[in-house]
Formats: C-alpha cells, sequence, structure tokens
C-alpha cells in the first residue's frame, strides 16, 4: 500500500508517530493509501524548519521571490493533468472540476507574482519641520494552513501563496481524506526555487494530521498566524483557540448560499447555472448553491418543473468519465450524513420531489455515489434549511416578494455567498445592498471573487476581521512598521517635555 508521508525541510519524511489515517479512492470505495498523522515532535521539527528558513527568506528581495512564483506557477501548469488525475482519484471530482480547483489556486499564484507593488509602502514627505513618515510591510514569520478535503488544491494556493510570498515560511496542514496533491505542490515549490535559483528549503512543509495536529499548530509559539477552511463550529474553535494564543486568524466556516430568483429571469439560463451550482462537484462546496428562492408562485411552478427535467439529464460517474457531469462524495461517512439529510427533510415535511439516495453506478456499487436530489415547499424553521448539507441536494424555499427574498438569506446563520436572477438593474442594485451576506452575485451563480479581489463571508461563514487572497491577504501575512525620520542640522535643539506634534 503507498504511503503518504510529510514534507518537512524540503524533503519527504516519513511519519513516526505510528498513526495513520486510511486514504480512498470515492469511485470504488477501496483504500488505496495510507497517511502519517503527525504529532506534537513531529508538528515541532516543522516549525523549527519553517523558522530558520524564515529568516533567510524574509532577505530575499520582493522581485526574488515573485521570479521564485511564477516559476511555480510555470511547473503546476505544465503538470496540470497529472495534479487532476491525483486529484480526482483521492477526492472523487470529475477531472474538469479537478482542473478548474487547480486553476483557480493558480489565479492567486499569479496574483503573488506581482508581489512587490502589493508590498509597497506609504510616504510623506515633510510631515513636519524636516520630517519624513513612512510605512513598511514585513512579514510576520511562520504562518499555518488548515485546509479542507474540498479543495486540495486551490485552497492551499490561495493560503500559501500570498503567505510566501509576502516573506513567511508556511506549515500546511491539508484534510487527510486527499493529502497527495498538497504534497506535490509543496515538492514542486521545492523545485521552482532550484530553477530560480534561489534558496527555499524549509519555507513549504506539510505536515498530515487530524485534531492533535491542528491543536499543536494553534498553540504553538511560534507560528504568528492561522489561515483556516472548514465548518463554521471548527473555524470557531479555530479562531478562539489561536487567539487566546496570540495568533491573528482567519477562519473561514460553513454557507447556504441562496438563489434569487425573480419572474423576469431567464430560466432557461437560470435552470442551467442552478444545475451547475448545486449538484457542481457534488455539492462538496462552500460556494454552491443549495437553495433556490423564486418569487410568486408562478416562477417557482415552472422553475420546479425545468428542473425535474434537468436533473434527469445528469449524468454521475466515476471522475475519470468525460461525460459525467459530477462524480462520487468524499467518503462513505460524507455520503450516510447526505442521506440522513434527505431523510430529514422528508420527515420534517419538505416535498422530495426527487431523491437521490438510491443511485447505484454499475460496476461501482461500492463507491460513494449519491443522485441529484430535489426538495420543494422547504421552509425556514427546517434543519435542513437552518444547517449546511454539503452535497447534492437543492431546496425550493418559495417567496411572495422580493423584500420576503432578501430576507432569508440576510436572516440565516450562514453569510458565504448569494445570488440573484434578474433582468432588472434597479432590482438587482437594491439587492446588493441591502444583502446580509459577504460575496454577492448578480446573475453568476458561484461568485467567488477573482483573485485580485478577496474572499470572505459573513456572519457564522467567518471568524477573523481580514479575508482570504487579494490585498486583504496582504494584510493578513504582514505587519506594518511606520518610521517618523528627522535628519537635522546646524544648532541642537532641546528636547520637547510634551508629545511631539508636526506644528
Amino acid at each position: 500500500m503507498r504511503d503518504i508521508t510529510h514534507f518537512i525541510d524540503g524533503a519527504s519524511v516519513a511519519g513516526v508517530s505510528g498513526r495513520y489515517s486510511d486514504v480512498y479512492d470515492p469511485n470504488t470505495g477501496e483504500v488505496q493509501a495510507r497517511v502519517a498523522l503527525a504529532n506534537q515532535a513531529e508538528i515541532d521539527t516543522a516549525v523549527a524548519a519553517a523558522v530558520r528558513a524564515q529568516a533567510l527568506w524574509a532577505t530575499v528581495n520582493p522581485q526574488r521571490r515573485a521570479r521564485v512564483m511564477f516559476e511555480f506557477k510555470r511547473l503546476v501548469e505544465s503538470r496540470l493533468d497529472e495534479l487532476a488525475r491525483l486529484l480526482s482519484s483521492e477526492h472523487g471530482k470529475v477531472l474538469a472540476d479537478s482542473r478548474g480547483d487547480l486553476q483557480r489556486g493558480l489565479e492567486v499564484i499569479e496574483f503573488a507574482c506581482g508581489i512587490p507593488h502589493a508590498l509597497k509602502g506609504e510616504y510623506t514627505e515633510g510631515a513636519g519641520p524636516g520630517i519624513d513618515v513612512y510605512s513598511m510591510r514585513q512579514p510576520i514569520g511562520v504562518g499555518a494552513g488548515i485546509t479542507p478535503f474540498n479543495f486540495p488544491g486551490m485552497i492551499p494556493m490561495w493560503m500559501f501563496g500570498v503567505a510566501i510570498a509576502t516573506g513567511n515560511s508556511f506549515i500546511l496542514k491539508p484534510s487527510e481524506k486527499d493529502p497527495s496533491v498538497p504534497v506535490r505542490l509543496a515538492e514542486l515549490f521545492m523545485e521552482a526555487g532550484g530553477a530560480a535559483g534561489v534558496e527555499v528549503k524549509g519555507v513549504l512543509n506539510v505536515v498530515h494530521g487530524d485534531k492533535s495536529a491542528v491543536d499543536a499548530i494553534l498553540t504553538h509559539p511560534d507560528i504568528k498566524g492561522v489561515s483556516f477552511v472548514g465548518s463554521s463550529d471548527i473555524a470557531q474553535y479555530v479562531y478562539m483557540t489561536g487567539a487566546e494564543h496570540g495568533k491573528r486568524v482567519q477562519a473561514m466556516g460553513g454557507a447556504k448560499n441562496h438563489g434569487i430568483v425573480l419572474p423576469d429571469a431567464d430560466l432557461d439560463q437560470v435552470v442551467k447555472d442552478l444545475s451547475g451550482a448545486a449538484f457542481g462537484s457534488a455539492g462538496e462546496r462552500c460556494m454552491a448553491l443549495p437553495v433556490v428562492v423564486p418569487v410568486g408562485a408562478k416562477t417557482a411552478d415552472e422553475l420546479r418543473e425545468r428542473m425535474v427535467a434537468e436533473i434527469a439529464s445528469l449524468k454521475v460517474g466515476v471522475s475519470t468519465d468525460a461525460d459525467a457531469h459530477y462524480g462520487p462524495v468524499v467518503s462513505a461517512a460524507h455520503r450516510q450524513k447526505i442521506a440522513d439529510y434527505i431523510k430529514l427533510g422528508a420527515d420534517e415535511g419538505a416535498e422530495l420531489v426527487v431523491d437521490g439516495r438510491d443511485f447505484a453506478l454499475q460496476g461501482y456499487e461500492k463507491g460513494f455515489f449519491i443522485g441529484p436530489t430535489l426538495f420543494d415547499n422547504v421552509k425556514p424553521a427546517m434543519r435542513t434549511y437552518q444547517e449546511e448539507i454539503f452535497g447534492p441536494v437543492l431546496q425550493i424555499v418559495r417567496a411572495e416578494t422580493l423584500d420576503e427574498a432578501i430576507a432569508l438569506p440576510s436572516q440565516h446563520q450562514y453569510g458565504n455567498g448569494v445570488a440573484i436572477f434578474t433582468r432588472n438593474g434597479r432590482a438587482a442594485r437594491e439587492f446588493a445592498a441591502k444583502v446580509n451576506v459577504g460575496m454577492v452575485g448578480i446573475n453568476v451563480p458561484i461568485p467567488v471573487p477573482v483573485a485580485y479581489h478577496t474572499f470572505g463571508g459573513w456572519k457564522r461563514s467567518a471568524f477573523g476581521d481580514t479575508n482570504q487572497h487579494g490585498l486583504e491577504g496582504v494584510k493578513f501575512w504582514t505587519k506594518i512598521k511606520t518610521v517618523t525620520a528627522r535628519w537635522p542640522e546646524g544648532a541642537v535643539e532641546d528636547s520637547a517635555f510634551v508629545i511631539p506634534t508636526m506644528r
């Protein structure tokens, strides 16, 4: 059986804790590898390597750090198909989706290639008599990222791309469910440093683990910042524990994204958008769109009819099937969790229009597959509406007015993303201004911002006050230093015994 090792100080390192976790092929349901789970000593070893590396890496000028990022981008692009196959084999998403996962991560690496511009400080000449004031951004030291199973390529690159480009070293703790791609990315980063003629040993480390490793990261005194993506309860735990131990923390949590459909929307386009946003990647996206809110009974009835027909046309298949719209979910336990939510929805009184629980793929009966599912007449008080299902389940919640539709995502515990489908610019503008959600799409079903903007939700979808990537990411991974300088000439001046001013 294949062993997946840690990557510490520029080299593959076998686990010594004696603990392992199985890595499955979701298409077949079979164990394909095992991954070592780190103990405190292994985290300490990785941190020590990162501390040593950061002292040197921080002295590398921004242009040369950018050249490493350029080379890393080139290497990942040259191996995109290889990485996508590896990602799909452990996660289950179809190859096209895996390539998209990696490409969205590379877009943040592209942003990081421009880091010399993003690190420029501010300068004021003559702030006072003979006094100039300027600021500089400096790295915080050692950063860490704790990433989820659903985007094993994109989210790690979102985190370490900006963190490393700004002069920090980094420790990545990926999900133990699909850990191979993060290791390959670290290996390619080492290769990129060699190609660029820059020493990067120890700058990017990958350590696998469970809660023990997470706690070791959150409490380690030499780790100065932590970025997290996962469920909201764990995000809150990460935020509070990290903050208690003096770290800056950004912790992104769960979501229940809504799509509001006005009567004037292009329903042909809406149905296609909903299909991809709700069922793509088997719904295992924090920016999936699992709730649709048609405004008016006529809109709701027509949308439901069209969605039933659209679902019937979807193909669920293995990750390597080029014709499949989506593949299996990541694990048997997650499949069961989704099935339990479907049962709960029916028990709560929602109308189960299409039930995907009995789906089985011939020849892959042990795979972790579940069919697309559609509910209608879902009510806001239902648990299945309030909680994140994280599977291929679309819920219709009917509204009579735009104000009623806006209130649903605005009052929900999560506030990650939301979308409105309409031809009415005024209604869209009003919606974007009023809705209490962090990321808004107007006729865009999955409103993930481009890399030079920032990603982050509101309410229980995010803990901490700084978003990921873009200039917000630069701010998170750097600390600002402000210098007030005077170069006196001539007679010695008396010292001031009051607070200095610029008069």
